[in-house]
């Protein structure tokens, strides 16, 4: 009896066929500072920071989450890529960094070209809005440990920021303003509630269309993580001074915004200084949900915090609105009192 490496649920021609249909879409995210192409072991990328004093390297890793499961459900896979790269790049920014390259890791339980080709275009598409090179990845089957329909990813994204640029949240002081930059949605936190609350208990359809939110309720949960990179480094190099920076993912508002608060300062937050997005008003209203848990779950419509003095506000969120986004001064710093986060 003789056996083969398809056999047994590996298809490696199958795997290279994916690498050439993916090649076109990774080389329009590269810069001149890629110095490797698609299929080497290592990717090469030139660290010729000039322009900075003492540059320092950021780096983040994360997923997607089980966001993929509507995807999948769906069979829609064109935009989770981009979650991919936000999810990584959104963090990293809060440093102040600019960044540099992405890597992605995709495990699968059979190699579906076509829906992993639809990934990798979204993980490109996220890179290029970000600013960033897509400079490697690594497609993984895994028979027998993953269905065959089912799919992971993950990333990995490098920035770089002066040392002395900074940004971590010390100089935040009593009297600061919060500015709120909107999300698209949900982004990529908070779905196993989202799934357990919709498709479970209330056994809604994703192609059920609701008037409140405006259309169909999967392509309303799928709507993609937004990627702040080009607005919040315009008002960097515009030169408003930024003293912290929250990305608000897994934990919502009361969980993200004290890991950069200095242990004297609290933030206080209007909620009906910018308006909410009707999934969480539908979310909370169909699971009778307590706004505790909700602040302490999702998002609520901001995506990212940026704390300031208040003569810069102008210039920050004029650039951000410049960039296609909306922002709002949505609260301000005060002497800490009990919680370090208050909602009124």
């Amino acid at each position: 009896m003789k056996i083969t490496y398809k056999d047994s649920g590996v298809d490696v021609e199958g795997g290279n066929r994916f690498v050439k249909r993916i090649a076109p879409f990774v080389r329009k995210t590269f810069t001149k500072d890629v110095l490797t192409d698609i299929g080497g072991f290592g990717s090469l990328y030139a660290a010729g920071f000039r322009e900075m004093e003492d540059p320092v390297l950021v780096s983040g890793t994360d997923g997607v989450g089980t966001k993929l499961k509507i995807a999948q459900m769906m069979d829609k896979h064109d935009t989770i890529g981009i979650d991919a790269v936000a999810m990584c790049v959104n963090d990293i920014i809060t440093s102040g960094a600019r960044p540099l390259f992405f890597l992605d890791y995709i495990s699968c339980g059979r190699l579906k070209e076509d829906a992993l080709v639809d990934v990798v275009k979204g993980i490109a598409q996220g890179c290029i809005l970000s600013g960033c090179s897509l400079v490697g990845g690594e497609t993984a089957e895994h028979p027998g440990v993953m269905n065959d329909d089912e799919y992971d990813i993950a990333g990995f994204a490098v920035g770089v920021v002066d040392k002395k640029k900074i940004i971590n949240g010390e100089r935040i002081s009593a009297g600061d303003v919060i500015i709120g930059v909107s999300s698209s949605g949900v982004h990529s936190n908070g779905f196993s509630l989202v799934r357990k609350l919709l498709l479970e208990i209330k056994k809604y359809s994703l192609d059920q269309h609701f008037d409140s939110l405006g259309g169909k309720l999967g392509e309303v949960l799928l709507a993609p993580t937004k990627l702040y990179a080009k607005a919040l480094l315009g008002s960097i190099n515009a030169g408003a001074d930024i003293k912290g920076i929250v990305h608000i993912t897994g934990g919502g508002f009361y969980e993200n915004i004290p890991r950069i608060l200095p242990a004297d300062v609290s933030a206080s937050i209007e909620k009906r200084s910018y308006p909410m997005l009707p999934v969480f008003d539908l979310l909370k209203s169909e699971g009778n949900i307590t706004e505790r848990e909700m602040y302490t779950t999702f998002n609520m419509g901001i995506g990212l915090m940026i704390f300031c003095d208040r003569n810069n506000a102008e210039l920050i969120i004029r650039r951000i609105i410049a960039e296609g986004n909306e922002a709002y001064i949505i609260g301000e710093t005060v002497v800490a009192a009990g919680e370090r986060v208050i909602l009124s």
